[in-house]
């Protein structure tokens, strides 16, 4: 569907007072979708169809994202957009998930199973049990994260100045450059993208969201653990040729995770939903549908 289509299908609910833009589709299992920097919920529309034909779907914008509110005066954190997420699936009561995440949201997904391990640990009863976790390119090792240009200088003491001079013709330029050789996106669609990162003045704040590479780096042992010790079945789809999170964040990945479950896509980039959305989907519902005795 288009960008219109999108929002006018969507409901709000409210997080800290603001305004939070979400997707409910389908009907099935639950499926929480998580979206990255600096995008939105929409990144997932090429596999939506598929997914809610199976699926409960519950696709978000973050706040600071998309069509949720994007506060000036916030403090914005990987962990407020967890207890986020929480609450919206409290809300929808939704207690049991399957989730597939991306970029920013793969830190998301990772402080979701950090909680439930936190449950349990503590013999704490409720709270969201998670059942499988699908990764798409992100940064699950914060030592192994390739930021861009862009995202250095907004990270650096200028970052408030140079998030007011950001256009789209820059956005273009560094969006592109971690797309696939082959599998770069219309020019009309990197439009429509850079016209919802500025939707309520996004793009100014653009230096706030991007405190989430540190705080990957000060949470790297919890929510790396996290994955670990996580009960969920997980499995990466990896975009390969990602100059941000490719092949050299899938092969640690599998250095690091016992019985790594991993799908290489050897000529895509950080978008794959966007850039093979059957080849993601293909090897998302073979995952989740794995029967219990094909398992590990």
């Amino acid at each position: 569907m288009d960008l219109e289509q999108w929002k006018t299908g969507g409901k709000y609910w409210s997080h800290n007072g603001h305004r939070i833009f979400y997707r409910l589709d389908g009907s099935g299992p639950p499926l929480l979708l998580l979206h990255g920097f600096p995008t939105s919920s929409w990144d997932y529309d090429p596999v939506y169809a598929k997914l809610t034909s199976q699926f409960l779907t519950v696709a978000p914008d973050f706040i600071g994202f998309g069509f949720s509110d994007k506060p000036q005066e916030y403090v914005y954190s990987l962990v407020d957009q967890a207890a986020l997420v929480e609450g919206l699936l409290a809300e929808l009561r939704i207690d049991k998930i399957q989730i597939l995440a991306h970029d920013y949201g793969v830190s998301v997904a990772q402080e979701l199973l950090a909680r439930e391990q936190d449950r349990i640990r503590t013999r704490k009863k409720g709270g969201l049990a998670i059942e499988t976790v699908c990764f798409l390119n992100g940064g699950i090792f914060p030592e192994a994260h390739r930021p861009r240009f862009i995202q250095q200088v907004l990270l650096s003491p200028v970052g408030w100045i140079a998030a007011k001079f950001i256009n789209e013709a820059a956005f273009t330029a560094s969006f592109l450059e971690i797309f696939g050789k082959n599998t770069k996106p219309r020019a009309e669609l990197t439009s429509q993208i850079w016209q919802v990162i500025v939707h309520n003045k996004g793009h100014e704040i653009s230096h706030k969201l991007m405190q989430y590479i540190p705080e990957r780096q000060k949470n790297r042992e919890r929510w790396v653990n996290a994955l670990m010790n996580t009960r969920a079945r997980l499995r990466l789809i990896n975009g390969s040729v990602d100059p941000v999170s490719g092949r050299h964040m899938a092969d640690l990945y599998t250095q690091l995770i016992q019985n790594p479950d991993v799908v290489h896509l050897p000529e895509i980039g950080h978008y794959p939903q966007m850039e093979a959305p059957d080849a993601v989907l293909d090897a998302f519902l073979q995952f989740v549908h794995k029967k219990p005795e094909e398992q590990d």
